[in-house]
């Protein structure tokens, strides 16, 4: 199926380059050989770096110029990769753009070194969500997508099999695609391995393999709560700032995501412990936990679509005061609380917390999305609500 971030990266290949970033299997391949299949049909450039055969060829910069695209995937594991391209866009840019894409993080490329800044614009691909099954990667229409009354009003639910299968097999297109339990657990632990074992080493230079699966093997437990590094530096026996690095790591190798805790102006709010995610919500057993996950890649997702096609200053957070009440997220908009959203598996009856903190935030739309159960006030099923999203 055509993917969300298509139009917006074939859009912006007419000006500069573009970084398309994302976990390892979730479609960043597929997803440019698309965009050659319909820029360059004749004779596509599309160089791996993980392929001995095609390295001398991208530090040489020996492919043909005569495609109006060429694809370099995983190039950022090349340690002058930044310099390389930076040449490239200013003396060939005019006659073939980049398409750069990869399993780790490349906003990075905007601290030392050579400065890409204006020479390039960055998508972040996500697994797939609710919103992109039901409209088969087809963006919504901006102003529905700023309006959130319309996402509780919604338009056709994504069919509730479906969300089913999104929730028990995870949103990464192979495993969800296949529709097979089995088949999505080897699937699971063959790219653990791939990137445990081979991205950390590439791109991190972490040598301590075996205690960062330790790690990973803590992290589904503690999903939707204040993460402890302190705790998590106990259980494995090594320092703080060990820890602090290892999870900084599976951040940026996309296998987990923190949301931080909102303080703004109210009084007796919790600002320091983040909250902690899986882009693979499959990976989490709990079915409450799993539930709130698959909410909070829902969300993510949107913010991310905010910033990199709508150019939205748009962040995700939760709130959480010292008297124990808490709303899973919150989004902000323009640096103002938008939207507070509850997740519940099965709960109808609206968090007495969703009310409380919506009016002390001054918050236009709070919502208690759930998983089965009926509708009631400020109660809307997840299959509605998700599909009105990206």
């Amino acid at each position: 199926m055509r993917r969300l971030l298509f139009d917006p990266v074939v859009e912006d290949l007419r000006r500069k380059m573009v970084f398309v970033s994302g976990p390892r299997q979730v479609g960043k391949t597929t997803l440019a050989r698309q965009i050659l299949e319909a820029l360059a049909p004749t004779e596509p450039v599309y160089l791996n770096w993980d392929r001995a055969e095609h390295r001398r060829v991208i530090r040489d910069l020996g492919w043909s110029r005569r495609a109006p695209v060429a694809v370099l995937d995983e190039v950022h594991k090349y340690p002058r990769w930044k310099t390389l391209v930076k040449g490239f866009h200013d003396t060939e840019g005019a006659v073939q753009r980049l398409l750069i894409t990869g399993s780790a993080r490349l906003d990075h490329v905007r601290r030392g070194g050579d400065s890409l800044a204006g020479r390039y614009t960055r998508f972040r691909l996500h697994p797939l969500t609710a919103g992109e099954i039901a409209r088969g990667g087809r963006a919504p229409e901006t102003g529905s997508l700023l309006d959130p009354a319309r996402w509780s009003r919604g338009g056709p639910a994504v069919p509730a099999d479906s969300l089913d299968a999104l929730l028990a097999l995870g949103g990464f297109p192979e495993p969800f695609l296949g529709g097979s339990d089995r088949q999505a657990r080897r699937w699971r632990l063959n790219r653990r391995e791939q990137v445990l074992r081979d991205d950390l080493r590439d791109l991190t230079l972490i040598r301590e393999v075996a205690l960062v699966e330790q790690l990973v093997d803590l992290l589904p437990a503690r999903v939707g709560s204040p993460l402890s590094l302190n705790a998590l530096r106990e259980d494995l026996e090594v320092d703080y700032k060990t820890v602090a690095r290892w999870m900084e790591a599976l951040e940026r190798l996309f296998v987990v995501f923190r949301v931080h805790p909102y303080g703004g102006s109210l009084a007796r709010t919790l600002r320091k412990e983040s909250k902690l995610y899986f882009l693979d919500w499959s990976e989490v057993p709990d079915p409450g936990a799993r539930f709130e996950n698959c909410v909070a890649g829902h969300l993510l997702k949107l913010v991310h679509w905010l910033q990199d096609a709508e150019g939205i200053a748009a962040d995700l957070r939760y709130v959480r005061d010292r008297e124990k009440r808490e709303v899973d997220f919150l989004l902000l908009k323009d640096r103002r609380p938008w939207v507070l959203v509850e997740a519940k598996l099965g709960e109808t009856r609206p968090s007495p917390a969703l009310g409380y903190f919506r009016d002390r935030l001054n918050v236009p739309h709070a919502v208690q999305v759930v998983a089965r159960g009926a509708e009631g006030r400020e109660v809307v099923p997840a299959a509605r609500w998700l599909a009105a999203l990206v």
